[in-house]
């Protein structure tokens, strides 16, 4: 990690991973690859890329709340949930043997491809959401859960928090971004604390990725979600299939 382009690299790939994860989701499963290939142990890899998640979601936060999108106090309550998920899951991730996460993150990386292809098609346009009284106790419940994967690896987690706040909130496609960066936000200071305390961290490389993440995510944050979909959508799958067989035949 001491050539330069290899800083270059990181700056270009955070940017696609923050446009991507703040419009969409799942770019997780293109940095940790990447961190993974230019040398730093899974485990170390993971702690590094929290540095850019976190910057990132706080930039499109800022994002979104520019352009006059805000779930809260929602998000807030969902994103604490998760907090105390988050903790669980990167406990567990910091002793995980580095062949086994890369198994790990591959079958994620197949299982993301088939939750964006199969996808329900909902219309949300008439509906209205559903964010107080059982439902919100009930998203608290599932966004504990949701904490630990995120805690455990993050990657894919994206998709998760969309679907269920698409078909259980029925919230449209802005807020749901909206609501997500925050979430993620918050859960992701704790599982980087629990990084930074096992000393999984390497600031210097998680600093430069973060540049690229939160250049993409102001750019994603700021622009109608519902441009690029489909390309975003397609991109992804081939980049993820291509990430999951190198994972598992190659670690």
């Amino acid at each position: 990690m001491d050539a330069w382009y290899h800083y270059v690299l990181l700056v270009g790939v955070g940017f696609v991973v923050g446009f991507i994860n703040t419009v969409a989701g799942g770019a997780s499963l293109i940095s940790l690859p990447v961190l993974i290939f230019l040398g730093l142990p899974p485990a170390v890899a993971n702690g590094t890329n929290r540095v850019a998640i976190v910057l990132q979601n706080a930039t499109a936060i800022a994002g979104f709340k520019s352009k006059g999108v805000s779930t809260f106090p929602f998000n807030v309550y969902l994103g604490v949930a998760a907090f105390f998920g988050s903790i669980i899951g990167a406990s567990i991730a910091v002793d995980i043997k580095g062949e086994t996460f890369n198994r790990i993150l591959a079958i994620i990386m197949v299982a993301v491809v088939l939750l964006i292809v199969l996808k329900p098609k909902v219309k949300l346009a008439d509906l209205q959401e559903r964010i107080t009284g059982k439902y919100l106790w009930l998203g608290c419940l599932a966004f504990f859960f949701i904490g630990i994967y995120g805690g455990f690896i993050n990657a894919g987690i994206g998709f998760v928090i969309m679907l269920y706040l698409n078909l259980v909130h029925r919230m449209n496609l802005v807020r749901v971004n909206a609501t997500k960066v925050a979430v993620v936000f918050i859960y992701t200071l704790a599982a980087l604390g629990v990084f930074i305390f096992y000393d999984k961290v390497i600031w210097k490389v998680g600093a430069v990725l973060a540049v690229g993440n939160m250049t993409g995510a102001w750019f994603s944050s700021r622009i109608s979600v519902s441009k690029g979909d489909n390309y975003i959508k397609v991109f992804l799958i081939v980049m993820v299939l291509a990430m999951a067989v190198r994972l598992w035949f190659f670690t």
